[in-house]
């Protein structure tokens, strides 16, 4: 299962503001999550346009919020 990302990238925006609230890196997030750097600097950048549902729970998990939370409008 896979989710459609509009074109104002909602979920790297997400993202962004998190770790910029929690003061965590990328690099410390994708390790922490278990996932590749690159997976999720395109997550965040946009050029990821399908990002699947079990990458973003890992991704969420360590950020301490919903699937929901990340794909929620700002």
């Amino acid at each position: 299962m896979a989710i459609k990302i509009t074109e104002e990238n909602r979920i790297g925006r997400n993202i962004r503001k998190y770790c910029a609230e929690r003061e965590l890196s990328y690099y410390a997030l994708a390790r922490r999550a278990g996932i590749p750097l690159t997976t999720l600097l395109h997550i965040v950048d946009g050029t990821s346009r399908n990002p699947g549902v079990y990458t973003l729970e890992k991704i969420g998990r360590e950020l301490g919020v919903s699937l929901q939370e990340l794909m929620r409008e700002a």
